[in-house]
């Protein structure tokens, strides 16, 4: 069981799971992922913050009796409704028929909705700014739209500076032993911090900057999200790297995305790369998209400033894992890149312009654009070193 105090009457009483091997059915989750819960203990009253997902309620319920004994839970605050945190909802009624579930009336309309839950009087609706009493505890709602769903909010522990944000500030990655940052080497769960917003939350970067200016005049001590550890000691470093990536800031690099069917195009990426690390850039990523994860391919795009996509025509469309990529950046929004794509083809061009229709899409001007007939030949290396000319000369971050 994950057992944790956190600060005075706060509890840690989440779960891990690691056989799930897709977040949302898409993201991959090799070091799997935690649903996180807590329980607030005031004088008078008890709150559980979220639940968990469905398939990890057995051992949810033993953390939170181990916790609470034969004590009753007052209130229910639901932060955000998606069912790895909302699964746990029904069952958690069962045990507790006087609870009351504390949310915003999109959260009680999902509820009913998700689990057929119509009884009024089981719901206390909230708007923000409004206060939970708990007696010498005080959770104050911080309504948060879009972060990254309609109903999502945050609850505010003012006697102790501790922030419930939902989903926002969280990452995959299972907890191993520690539940606080300061119990454990944070260095790997960085990486899934970065595929985590660019995977989920990327589409919203605008409703993420009003959630934070929302918040930046909170004292945080502690910020417990519902994926990953809860932060102490790195929550600047944290609220950073979440106000980068909602501005779609990026560091120095560059990230190359093709697909190849032959070997052909993938010479191109390749000669790309060398001649980007001869100019002095010294991050490059490079994703075979037919065979990269594209949770990965997404996560480096969002971090890296530079951004050069490549495929072959094939049935005279783009090649589709380099088109899946690229619905994946239009679906994000993403901007702030140097973009330059390459296509190739045999004997009917249809991937350089198609790539151009997802940038035009996208409101963005590619610095370079390359395309190779059959295969490469002097003239085509020519190009791929004018590309990584213009290429280079764009980039801030080098």
């Amino acid at each position: 069981m994950n057992i944790s105090k956190i600060t005075e009457g706060v509890y840690y009483v989440g779960v891990n799971d690691r056989t799930t091997d897709r977040f949302e059915g898409l993201w991959s989750l090799p070091n799997g992922v935690s649903y996180n819960s807590y329980i607030v203990r005031g004088n008078t009253k008890t709150a559980l913050i979220d639940t968990v997902e469905v398939g990890a309620v057995h051992n949810y319920f033993r953390a939170i009796f181990a916790e609470i004994g034969e004590s009753e839970i007052d209130y229910l605050v639901v932060n955000h409704m998606e069912p790895d945190h909302s699964g746990g909802i029904p069952m958690i009624l069962s045990h507790f028929p006087n609870l009351k579930i504390v949310g915003n009336k999109h959260t009680i309309a999902m509820i009913k909705g998700f689990y057929h839950i119509n009884d009024d009087s089981r719901f206390m609706e909230v708007k923000d700014g409004d206060v939970l009493d708990l007696g010498g505890k005080s959770l104050k709602v911080v309504l948060t739209p879009m972060v990254h769903w309609p109903e999502t909010m945050m609850t505010y522990l003012e006697e102790s500076g501790v922030i419930f944000s939902g989903d926002a500030f969280g990452c995959f990655g299972a907890l191993n032993g520690g539940v606080v940052d300061t119990e454990m080497n944070t260095d790997w769960y960085w990486d899934e911090m970065y595929r985590y917003y660019s995977n989920i939350v990327g589409k919203y970067g605008r409703f993420v900057q009003k959630a934070l200016e929302k918040t930046s005049g909170l004292t945080l001590k502690y910020i417990c999200p519902t994926h990953g550890p809860i932060w102490h000691e790195n929550i600047a470093k944290v609220v950073d790297i979440y106000d980068r990536l909602s501005k779609y800031e990026s560091e120095p690099g560059v990230t190359i995305i093709f697909g190849s069917m032959y070997g052909n195009t993938g010479e191109i990426a390749e000669s790309i790369a060398r001649q980007l690390a001869a100019r002095g850039v010294k991050n490059i990523k490079i994703h075979n998209a037919a065979k990269a994860d594209l949770s990965y391919m997404i996560s480096d795009a969002f971090r890296y400033e530079g951004l050069i996509v490549g495929g072959p025509t094939y049935s005279m469309h783009l090649f589709p894992p380099v088109e899946n990529f690229m619905i994946a950046m239009e679906t994000r929004e993403i901007k702030n890149k140097v973009f330059a794509t390459f296509g190739s083809f045999t004997w009917a061009s249809a991937a350089a312009k198609t790539l151009g229709e997802y940038l035009n899409k996208m409101k963005m001007e590619p610095v370079a654009t390359l395309e190779m007939k059959h295969s490469a030949s002097e003239s085509t290396y020519t190009a791929v070193e004018q590309l990584a000319e213009s290429v280079v000369n764009a980039l801030k971050l080098k």
